[in-house]
């Protein structure tokens, strides 16, 4: 019957599985646990409380819902959950997943600093730091299961009150058992001395009263040649009466021990004040609603979703960031100031951070929480608080999310890094960056060493920054092929050969029946997909009220609107340092500030109503001081925040004739066939010909989001015609030409008729 209960387990763990996916996401329980699991979900409120001064031994698994490994790990912790489950109360099991940002604290106090950890806490154990490392071979349940019961037997000064004793059983504790112990039966196991056999039969009666168990080392002469042992393991059962049958079970099954041990008349299953477990119960929360998102796109929230979990999460983990690790630290920040072209007040964050490392030496993780707090000096100096994931939503929480945002956040540096950089044969100082920070952050330890060994194997032979993209896209897809399938892989989201053929079609050739790659197809497609302006400001949530500043609440300032980019992100940033200046001198009075705030026309998206200002350079006179409320200066803000849309309408008027595939980064997609350009190229070559537009009118920025791309494919002729020109002057222009023509059609129709008429008269000469 054993045999049958445990063939019958997997088909019963199958059919709960699939009734949990049908389940919402709120419902599953945190992470990739569940309440309906044998151990406790823990957290940051509930961790300490259940497991520090107990009269239980813990064995916690600290874990990252996203991490891989984590997720194949899993089903063994599950399993072994059930298997140790009758271990209660002397030894429990539970998780806390560290990826949930309000267990971030209490992980980084228990000193986690990798995905999965297990650690053992030994009964009434009164810090974070009693915990040990458990230390087992291998990820099966039968090496955990040892690796618990050393750790017990280790804890001699602090054996859990509800375990009996696990030591070997002597003749000398045999006389006068029965009289010392108030049970029925005496069950010895007779094994060798690398047997866990015993012990884990012992453990199994924990729950059940009226018998006992006892281990015998096949060393001990006497008791062997007592009870005429020759073969190990064997069993014998002790009557209180003083007979003694040996145990009908052959060869190391320890449920068979267990079942026949169970069965015995008068033994019964006790009630230990600590038998249950009580799961922590799921937050009541509303699951978000699924984003509609476009494959072709990158999203901003996905890239800001990335540094922040970087900075917040992997690296507020370590108690202290010193020597090797903090340098790492300063290089990440420096390369972020660098290259990306986040919004303004994300890269005023970016900057104040990385001017507030440079000189520091060691940094404490109290420290280095106040420094992301930013309290005060820079109000418009902000980075998000939680992770949104638009592109890189998965299916289920656990799925995507982190890992595909830093893959597109390097993917897109090391695209800007080739684009910016005037000596493309210098090595790419992206690729190392990223190696030092997964080796020295990177929460799944895991995925980290394969990476490093990938890098170790290669990455010195990238010569140039078309190199790094290259050698960073082949990388992924070898993590790709490597996960495939596995319980990381989202069923939604497949892990698959990047780019396909429905994003790029000439990237893929097929010679002599295999599929091989066009590595300069590649390269130009990875130019204008990672390029700035395919970058979309979807579903950001732009947060308004926070604390600025003399106590008074400061609205966001934000200088993009939906799908214009700052050009940010270059070697020193001064453009945007002194706007940054100017917008907070226009705070030093509360009415004042606020109203200077509502008139502006960098303040698009931050305020209540939007409004639509004339764009017209003037000059700094005091005559038309009175005009700065519907007067924008666009003598830089254009070249920002217009660039990308006055770009496409450029590369459409100039694509016939000016322009080769090769030049652009050219990419027919397959879907609709249309091109994709390089626009960072095409920007560059117009200001070198003196078609940059200081003053470009855009006369449907504040509907962008709404009309979507139809929209703005029906502007670009208008963009293009308006280059230099506020909207009066080209309505003027309009109605000029509008009138000129009605006048020539007037003129026209007056000397026709005058000529008919004087062909009527007499006396006309005619021919």
């Amino acid at each position: 019957m054993p045999r049958r209960l445990c063939r019958a387990r997997p088909a019963g763990l199958l059919v709960l599985a699939c009734w949990l996916l049908l389940l919402p996401a709120g419902a599953r329980g945190l992470g990739l646990y569940s309440p309906d699991d044998p151990l406790a979900l823990l957290g940051g409120g509930t961790l300490e409380r259940r497991v520090l001064n107990s009269s239980s031994a813990w064995v916690v698994e600290f874990y990252a819902s996203w991490c891989g490994h984590c997720m194949q790990f899993a089903p063994t912790w599950k399993e072994l959950a059930r298997d140790v489950q009758d271990w209660r109360p002397a030894v429990m099991l539970g998780v806390v997943d560290c990826a949930e940002m309000t267990n971030q604290k209490i992980c980084s106090d228990f000193k986690i600093t990798g995905y999965p950890t297990l650690k053992f806490f030994k009964p009434f154990s009164r810090k974070a730091d009693d915990g040990i490392r458990l230390l087992h071979h291998g990820d099966g349940i039968r090496s955990l299961r040892e690796s618990i019961i050393s750790n017990i037997e280790r804890s001699e000064d602090a054996w859990p009150p509800a375990c009996p004793p696990l030591e070997a059983f002597s003749a000398a504790e045999l006389h006068g058992f029965f009289q010392a112990n108030s049970v029925a039966y005496l069950a010895l196991i007779f094994e060798k001395e690398d047997s866990f056999l015993g012990r884990e039969v012992t453990l199994d009666m924990v729950q059940y009263e009226n018998v006992a168990v006892r281990r015998v080392l096949q060393s001990n002469e006497e008791l062997v040649k007592i009870f005429n042992v020759t073969t190990f393991p064997s069993g014998f059962l002790l009557f209180s009466n003083g007979s003694c049958d040996a145990i009908p079970v052959n060869g190391d099954s320890r449920s068979l021990y267990t079942s026949f041990l169970r069965r015995l008349p008068g033994v019964i299953q006790g009630i230990f004040p600590d038998h249950t477990v009580r799961p922590t119960a799921p937050p009541k929360t509303t699951p978000a609603p699924w984003k509609v998102v476009d494959r072709k796109k990158l999203y901003m929230a996905d890239l800001e979703s990335a540094i922040l979990y970087t900075l917040r999460m992997e690296a507020a983990r370590f108690l202290y960031l010193d020597r090797e690790r903090l340098s790492a630290l300063k290089q990440y920040v420096a390369l972020l100031v660098k290259y990306f072209p986040g919004r303004l007040i994300v890269m005023n964050y970016l900057r104040n951070l990385d001017h507030w490392l440079g000189p520091r030496t060691n940094v404490s993780k109290s420290e280095w929480e106040e420094a992301l707090r930013n309290k005060g000096e820079r109000p418009y100096a902000w980075l998000p608080e939680t992770p949104n994931w638009v592109g890189c939503q998965g299916s289920r929480p656990e799925f995507r999310g982190y890992p595909c945002s830093l893959w597109t956040l390097f993917h897109f540096l090391t695209v800007q890094e080739a684009l910016q950089s005037s000596r493309f044969t210098s090595p790419s100082e992206v690729l190392s960056t990223m190696r030092r920070y997964v080796h020295y952050f990177f929460g799944c330890r895991e995925c980290a060493d394969h990476f490093e060994g990938m890098a170790a194997e290669s990455m010195h032979r990238v010569k140039n920054k078309d190199g790094a993209i290259l050698w960073l896209w082949s990388r992924h897809n070898r993590v790709n092929a490597r996960l495939a399938g596995t319980k990381s892989d989202d069923p939604k989201f497949p892990k698959i050969q990047w780019p396909s053929q429905a994003l790029c079609w000439s990237c893929q050739l097929i010679i002599n029946g295999r599929r091989m790659w066009d590595e300069r197809a590649v390269l130009r497609f990875f130019k204008s997909h990672f390029s700035r302006s395919n970058i979309y400001m979807d579903y950001m949530n732009f947060e308004r009220g926070r604390p600025g500043r003399h106590g008074r609440d400061v609205e966001e300032r934000d200088l993009k609107a939906e799908g214009n980019l700052e050009e940010g992100g270059g070697e020193d940033g001064q453009g945007a340092e002194e706007e940054f200046e100017e917008d907070s001198k226009r705070t030093d009075g509360p009415e004042q500030g606020r109203e200077e705030k509502k008139r502006s026309g960098l303040d698009r998206l931050g305020a209540s109503e939007p409004r639509k200002p004339s764009i017209i350079k003037i000059g700094k006179s005091a005559k038309v001081k009175e005009l700065e409320d519907d007067i924008v200066d666009l003598d830089s803000f254009s070249e920002q925040h217009y660039k990308s849309k006055a770009l496409k309408a450029a590369a459409q008027a100039n694509d016939g004739h000016r322009r080769s595939r090769r030049d652009t980064g050219l990419v027919l997609m397959e879907e609709d066939n249309r091109r994709s350009f390089d626009y960072d190229a095409v920007w560059g070559r117009l200001k070198r010909k003196g078609l940059g537009g200081q003053h470009i009118m855009d006369a449907f920025e504040e509907e962008a989001g709404k009309e979507g791309e139809t929209s703005l494919r029906r502007s670009q002729w208008f963009r293009l015609l308006g280059v230099g020109f506020s909207r009066l002057d080209v309505t003027l222009c309009i109605a000029l030409y509008l009138l000129s023509s009605m006048c020539l059609l007037g003129m026209y129709t007056f000397f026709r008729m005058r000529m008919k008429y004087r062909k009527g008269r007499p006396g006309f000469p005619l021919a």
